[in-house]
């Protein structure tokens, strides 16, 4: 018998849509998180309801990685459609548990596999006669299994069970009882030592959250000061609003009881950013969240609050498109339609997070960026990034003032005298504005999204209009020295570079070190925001070719790097991604390797 592998490998949870497997995946997740383990689950469902399959990933990496692998060591067969796919995935020295009922109907013809038969729903039968219920114990009595077969800690498992169920303690005797029942078959029927996978006690999640990236997303928002949410419930961003409405009526409560935060969902998207835009003329931080179907919704809205000069925060939660496409899983393919979206010459500020605590932390910057520069902001996370839990940092607690840019009270405008909404006095391109309410002759305004002279007023007049827009440019060129600058990583001595920002980092953190492996060094960049910055054009010409890692079909960010830098072209290599699953490291290790050439012989 071959040593056992230990804290590396890729359990695949093969169920049906509705059937209720969530919660006890989350549990096996959780547990392995408590055993101080590096892990990283993946929930792969359909859009419908019920019926379709759907699979749960768990990735037991002691190195640390959380990229989907392309492999898969441990199986839980439970759904007769997909059980011949998901067996023949298994490595050779996998181990297969699979229901009895499907055991019997399938012939899975591996004899280099190791299968445990497992009679679920007869176990879960003893615990719920109700046959709805039984279906739901039966992806319970599979956590009491595999806790036996990976020498998961039972305590541990007990304790996350009592915690998902916390709620109720007659639930939580009752799936402790069936992980029981689980635990006990396996004893009676498996031998633990014939699996060669097994998950063993580290220390490598000391002062670290288990944190879904929507929650990481929610809180800094909270931190950043919102204060309203316009809102239009739409896969996958819908619990970042849903979770900073339930954070913030905890959090944003005064004394008497009334609620210093406001909410409310619109009958669409276009109608949640207009109410965005509302709150933030009038002087509130406001924000919304969407996928690209909403995005697409918000362009008009978009470009007044880009040529207006209104601060507005736009989450971006971004799905597979164009359409409705695959609304069930990931891509980045917004990149382009948010950095210009609306009619017109326009270019927004587009925050890249890699992770949650860039969740947490760009949401709260966010906000100041919107009020620094006056202009919509885009934070573009995705399916992945957002409805999967990640092992995090601790979120710090936010420190300092916030940046409410350039308003000016009654006082200011008093010692002023003068005041012109759409002038640029400093020559940073940004100009002054006043809040509703503001009690001074001088600062009420028309707000515009017509054509409009530095004075607010209308016009149709070319060198006045060309004024102002040419100074929108230089405002929102100016971000680079307000906005996160890429981070740069690898061998500072490689001739091969990788670009890659967001979910996409992952993938290119284990592909890195295969490389390295392989006696292949490559340097990296991490691009966090848009507008580039110059460290962008510093890094490519440092570099003899440069891959750029994108989960879109065109590579929108490699056309973005081009346009930033000439004579770049010759350079880049796209490595896109784009069939909807997270993506894995080989893509990446495949590329670099076809392009770079063997060594000469000597």
């Amino acid at each position: 018998m071959s040593a056992p592998v230990i804290n590396d490998f890729t359990i695949n949870v093969a169920t049906i849509n509705g059937s209720g497997s969530t919660s006890s995946n989350l549990i096996l997740a959780k547990s392995i998180f408590r055993m101080g383990v590096h892990v990283t689950p993946k929930n792969l469902f359909p859009s419908n309801i019920a019926g379709l399959p759907t699979w749960f990933l768990i990735r037991v990496s002691e190195k640390g990685y959380s990229a989907r692998t392309g492999t898969t060591e441990v199986v839980v067969a439970l759904n007769q459609q997909t059980v011949a796919k998901d067996v023949a995935e298994l490595v050779p020295g996998g181990v297969l548990l699979i229901d009895e009922k499907l055991a019997a109907a399938h012939d899975h013809g591996r004899d280099d596999i190791t299968v445990f038969v497992v009679p679920f729903a007869k176990i879960a039968k003893e615990y719920a006669p109700d046959p709805r219920l039984r279906k739901l114990l039966a992806n319970i009595v599979c956590v009491g299994v595999v806790t036996h077969l990976l020498k998961l800690d039972r305590e541990i498992v007990m304790q996350v069970v009592a915690d998902q169920f916390s709620s109720k303690q007659k639930l939580i005797s009752l799936n402790q009882d069936v992980v029981s029942a689980g635990l006990k078959f396996a004893e009676e029927n498996f031998d633990a030592s014939t699996c060669e996978f097994e998950v063993a006690k580290r220390d490598m999640n000391k002062g670290k959250l288990f944190i879904e990236g929507n929650t990481a997303t929610a809180f800094g928002c909270v931190m950043g000061g919102c204060s309203f949410v316009g809102w239009y419930p739409i896969t996958p961003s819908s619990s970042v609003c849903e979770e900073v409405i339930r954070i913030a009526g905890k959090t944003r409560v005064n004394d008497d009881g009334t609620q210093r935060f406001a909410a409310v969902q619109a009958e669409d998207e276009l109608a949640s950013l207009g109410l965005v835009l509302g709150a933030g003329w009038a002087g509130a931080r406001a924000m919304t969240a969407t996928a690209g179907p909403g995005i697409s919704l918000m362009s008009e809205f978009v470009g007044f609050g880009y040529y207006a000069e209104i601060p507005a925060v736009v989450f971006d939660i971004q799905r597979v498109g164009p359409s409705t496409g695959m609304p069930t899983r990931t891509q980045q393919g917004d990149v382009s339609m948010c950095r210009s979206l609306s009619h017109g010459d326009t270019e927004h500020i587009v925050l890249l997070p890699g992770g949650p605590e860039e969740l947490y932390s760009q949401a709260q910057q966010a906000f100041d960026l919107a009020e620094r520069f006056q202009t919509p902001i885009f934070v573009l996370s995705d399916l992945d990034l957002g409805m999967n839990y990640w092992i995090s940092d601790e979120l710090p607690y936010a420190e300092g003032a916030f940046d409410r840019g350039k308003v000016l009270d009654k006082q200011a405008l008093t010692e002023i005298g003068e005041f012109a909404r759409y002038k640029d006095v400093d020559g940073d391109g940004i100009p002054y504005r006043t809040l509703p309410g503001t009690r001074h002759a001088l600062a009420p305004y028309f707000t515009r999204g017509s054509g409009h002279t530095e004075n607010a007023g209308y016009t149709e007049d070319p060198d006045e209009y060309q004024l102002v827009i040419d100074r929108i440019k230089r405002k929102i060129d100016s971000s680079i020295t307000h906005t996160p600058a890429p981070v740069i990583g690898g061998d500072a001595e490689a001739d091969i570079g990788i670009i890659h920002y967001g979910s996409t980092s992952y993938a290119v953190t284990e592909a890195r070190d295969v490389l390295a492996s392989e006696g292949v060094t490559t340097r990296d960049l991490r691009v966090r925001a848009l507008p580039l910055h110059d460290e962008v054009v510093e890094f490519i010409d440092a570099c003899k070719v440069v891959y750029v890692v994108e989960q879109n079909r065109d590579g929108q960010v490699a056309d973005i790097i081009r346009l930033k830098v000439p004579g770049s072209a010759a350079k880049i290599r796209k490595v896109n991604y784009y069939a909807g699953l997270p993506m894995a490291a080989g893509p990446i290790i495949e590329a670099v390797r076809v392009g770079v050439p063997e060594p000469a012989h000597v």
